[in-house]
């Protein structure tokens, strides 16, 4: 099939240079991905926008404002070609979700007139019962065709690998995948089997293929970096609109991962454009993409449309919501304590090293299971969904950051059993996965430079007013919650290793609202019980597994004593900090500056990595 493509891709060029011209296809897309339940416009902290800050303009999003943008772009592209596409992970994320379970998200998508949807991980949060019922209320095709649901599942028939739509008078293929490790980061439960996306977006496009159609679009749930590693160069695969890691795209945007569209070199001998607007309704992604008479694409450009206060809400919908947040408003606005600044809950720093809102969760955790002997707690950075802006704090605010309806969970584990947790929460860093761990009572140290599965230095648990290095013999009482008790991302340690196992302890948005109450005002901090170092002499897990640090590694404060090390910035962290880390001084921080090319030291960039030289 690839030496097809070549081979229309040469004839067409030689066609051109003797001067026979074909008819280009034009295709607008217009896409979101990740809508994660935010009905209502949020605010610069991916919560739920307030009056006031709507007063000011400070709100993005919310359904009223993307209906608005949908039919606006529409109207802009009245006679052309024109396609609307949800690449997944509609569900969670706000109380609506919570209350409704999935049926205001299919209402708003439904009024939207989308095209085609994928799955998205989080579709299967309420395992395939909450799918199904949505599947019941959506007037669109979904397409996922790595999902494949048994004889006895809800499901049925309803989710189709791949759908042809007829558009402009062309045939326009769309194959859909959501992210192979669904079955461990959410709960499709017995009766689906989730497969291998490249495989299956394969087996896909060669049916779409037997159809005459010439122009593919994979519709994805799996990642901006799976995308352009593996889904772009599936052969006669023409574009990749994708979801699942958040990623804005933009050409205008200092803050994007990457350009929009990111063009990626398919071995069939083009181009595949590749696309994703960010998340939570902020973005409307906005792409025109040329092919020629064959079916190659040509030209491809656009770039996100901020959906900012220049878009004025669609009245009707804003009435609908209001209404249908009737019952939940007491609920949200009911004030449950105050911080003094905010507290950032990020996905760029709770995935990828300690974060406030890891903090506060983790002890929140401990604080409430103390009296049951517990002494540390591990929760997952993608468990937590949203920041919190200082001042009053909202019940609402709280269930922004914990949407899930997670429950506390209580078990007993070995020493040795815990850091083969640890090590699979440390195992996709690269990737900004979810399962990073978030800690209390406990101290780790990671090489996130070795291989997966290595990656542990040293892990010290709490003793009374003390830490002492981790027992892999001692079984230790802990604390996180149900999601990862049963094994979810990845923690399937925790299912099979754990004891005395309890699950049905209260939510965990309710024992953090509870902490926060007793600790008001609530100061956020980050306090070093996780740390970044790159080790070049550090041993194995299995020293690691010993309590101590491994032979021949170095801790922070002695690497720089043996020559120049790097560390790697978590939020929070000062140049200042850092020397005085390394050096036991502050004060030589300018040294650490100049070796690095003296970076703006309140600006620090979060995962890069700074040298730092030898005292």
């Amino acid at each position: 099939m690839t030496s097809v493509r070549i081979s229309l891709l040469a004839a067409s060029l030689i066609a051109f240079s003797g001067g026979t011209a074909f008819a280009d296809y034009e295709l607008d897309i217009l896409h979101i991905n990740d809508l994660h339940s935010r009905i209502e416009p949020i605010n610069k902290f991916d919560s739920t926008c307030s009056a006031e800050e709507e007063g000011k303009n400070e709100c993005f999003g919310g359904v009223a404002r993307l209906k608005t943008a949908i039919d606006t772009q529409r109207q802009t592209l009245a006679g052309k070609n024109v396609l609307l596409l949800n690449a997944g992970d509609n569900f969670q994320g706000s109380l609506f979700y919570t209350t409704y379970k999935g049926a205001a998200e299919a209402e708003f998508l439904n009024l939207m007139k989308f095209d085609a949807m994928t799955v998205g991980n989080h579709e299967f949060d309420d395992s395939e019962d909450g799918l199904a019922a949505f599947l019941d209320k959506v007037q669109f095709p979904v397409v996922t065709a790595n999902v494949a649901a048994g004889a006895s599942s809800k499901l049925g028939d309803r989710i189709k690998p791949f759908i042809v739509l007829e558009v402009g008078g062309q045939k326009i293929g769309i194959v859909g995948a959501v992210a192979n490790d669904t079955d461990e980061i959410s709960s499709p439960g017995p009766n689906v089997l989730i497969g291998n996306d490249v495989a299956d977006i394969t087996a896909a496009v060669a049916e779409v293929k037997k159809q005459g159609v010439d122009k593919i679009i994979a519709l994805t749930h799996v990642g901006y970096p799976r995308d352009l590693a593996a889904i772009a160069k599936i052969p006669d695969v023409d574009v990749v609109v994708g979801g699942h890691s958040h990623s804005l795209l933009s050409n205008t945007d200092e803050k994007a991962e990457g350009p929009y569209p990111t063009m990626v070199d398919n071995p069939g001998g083009y181009k595949v454009p590749v696309v994703q607007a960010g998340a939570y309704t902020k973005y409307l992604g906005n792409l025109k993409v040329v092919f020629d008479d064959h079916g190659v694409v040509k030209e491809a450009k656009g770039d996100p449309i901020l959906l900012d206060g220049s878009f004025k809400p669609d009245e009707a919908v804003v009435a609908r919501v209001k209404e249908l947040a009737g019952p939940i408003e007491e609920m949200k606005a009911k004030i449950v304590a105050e911080t003094a600044a905010p507290i950032d809950g990020s996905r760029e720093s709770c995935r990828v090293g300690e974060c406030q809102m890891g903090n506060l969760v983790a002890d929140a955790l401990v604080d409430r299971t103390k009296g049951q002997g517990v002494t540390a707690a591990i929760t997952n950075g993608g468990g937590l969904r949203a920041s919190i802006d200082g001042g009053p704090v909202t019940m609402g605010e709280v269930v922004t950051v914990l949407p899930f309806q997670n429950t506390l969970s209580t078990f007993q584990l070995k020493g040795a059993d815990l850091v083969t947790a640890l090590e699979n929460g440390l195992g996709q860093i690269e990737e900004g996965a979810g399962r990073f761990p978030q800690v209390a009572g406990m101290k780790i140290s990671f090489d996130k430079s070795r291989p997966a599965g290595s990656r542990v230095v040293s892990v010290e648990m709490k003793q009374g007013d003390a830490f002492v290095p981790l027992d892999p013999a001692k079984v230790y009482t802990l604390a996180s919650n149900n999601y990862m008790r049963a094994g979810g991302d990845g923690y399937k340690v925790f299912a099979t290793g754990a004891t005395n196992a309890y699950d049905y302890g209260p939510t965990l948005d309710q024992v953090v609202a509870d902490y926060l109450a007793a600790n008001r005002p609530y100061k956020p901090y980050t306090d070093g019980r996780i740390i970044p170092i790159v080790a070049a002499t550090a041993g194995t897990a299995t020293d690691a597994a010993a309590g101590t640090t491994a032979p021949g590694a170095e801790t922070p404060a002695t690497q720089a004593a043996s020559g120049t090390t790097k560390h790697v910035i978590v939020h929070g962290d000062t140049l200042w900090d850092i020397a005085k880390s390394a050096y036991g001084e502050g004060h030589l921080w300018r040294k650490i500056s100049e070796a690095n090319g003296n970076p703006r030291p309140r600006a620090l960039k979060i995962g890069s990595e700074l040298q730092v030289p030898a005292k």
